[in-house]
């Protein structure tokens, strides 16, 4: 493993640079106010709306995104994957010769829906958070940590800007570790899909649908199987297995070690093996392509099912009593 810390960055690699930070949702917020915060001159590319207003709002220069990265030596494209190719192809008349093009996600590059010019370096800075935290972590004096790859050297000094950019948003405060746009993309969509969100969630769902049609209340069920998840997941956050283990009891301890495996097992982990395999070989990448290309319909509807679901319902009403959940 190759890893940085704020010893390892040459701060004059974006000496008096102009970054512009194209859009300004969850990750893009959080970088252009880092950014400013460590006294770089930065410029938010949005077309007018909700987020020019807000860019507004917090003291940022806005202009249109083929206007903003005029003159940029540095310009992070940080809108959503989807639009990331048409956002580019929009600012590239635009961008000057030599100027170093920043990913948050390697998608793209990857999957080679960007094929950026040469004369461009082309570098990632992924922060392991979402936006509002890397914005939080920074506001506190800490960070968080982030994968830095390199697409195109094309200045010999792409992974020193690339360096300066993670520290400018606070990430060197956690370390930096060096991998590849193919590993970060690849093993991002992974953690995504089997474990983060689409094996969590489901496994939340499933937990609480036995719980249930055994006759169990549903607010009972909801607390044991979704709102009790984040005590667990804090734990580990904080000290992995080691720190759970410690903090729970024997009995729960007991039920981890001999049914954990029963729940999520062999046939399991050959499930992730074949999710890891179409996203190796690229076909969930092109059946999303698509799938955005054809106006998301499956999307959609499987969204409207998944926030139909009873849990809900039920969750909904539980945290009504505890107003304080949507305080940050």
């Amino acid at each position: 493993m190759r890893a940085y810390s704020k010893k390892d960055v040459d701060r004059k690699a974006l000496k008096g640079a102009k970054i512009t930070v194209v859009g300004y949702g969850s990750q893009g917020r959080a970088h252009a106010l880092n950014l400013k915060d460590s006294g770089y001159d930065v410029v938010v590319g949005v077309r007018k709306g909700d987020s020019w207003k807000q860019a507004k709002k917090d003291g940022l220069a806005v202009a249109t995104p083929a206007e903003a990265v005029k003159g940029a030596t540095l310009v992070a494209l940080l809108t959503p994957d989807t639009t990331q190719a048409e956002n580019y192809r929009e600012i590239l008349p635009n961008l000057a010769k030599g100027a170093t093009l920043l990913f948050a996600h390697g998608f793209n590059i990857h999957f080679k829906q960007i094929k950026p010019r040469k004369d461009l370096d082309v570098v990632l800075i992924a922060p392991k958070g979402p936006g509002g935290l890397v914005r939080r972590q920074y506001q506190e004096g800490r960070g968080v940590p982030c994968l830095i790859a390199i697409a195109q050297d094309a200045s010999g000094k792409a992974k020193a800007k690339a360096l300066a950019y993670a520290d400018g948003i606070g990430g060197t405060r956690a370390g930096v570790i060096e991998t590849t746009f193919k590993e970060e993309t690849e093993t991002d969509l992974f953690g995504e899909q089997a474990v983060l969100c689409g094996g969590a969630t489901e496994l939340v769902l499933k937990g609480y649908e036995t719980l249930v049609e055994a006759g169990y209340q549903p607010e009972v069920a909801y607390y044991e199987c979704l709102h009790e998840l984040k005590l667990i997941v804090d734990l580990l956050h904080e000290g992995g297995l080691a720190k759970m283990h410690k903090y729970i009891s024997h009995t729960a301890k007991w039920g981890d070690l001999t049914r954990g495996p029963r729940v999520v097992n062999k046939a399991t982990k050959k499930e992730m093996k074949k999710i890891l395999g179409e996203i190796q070989d690229g076909s969930f990448a092109r059946v999303w392509i698509r799938e955005n290309r054809t106006g998301r319909k499956k999307y959609d509807a499987l969204m409207k099912k998944d926030l139909a679901h009873p849990i809900e319902k039920v969750g909904a009403q539980l945290r009504a009593r505890m107003p304080w959940l949507n305080q940050g």
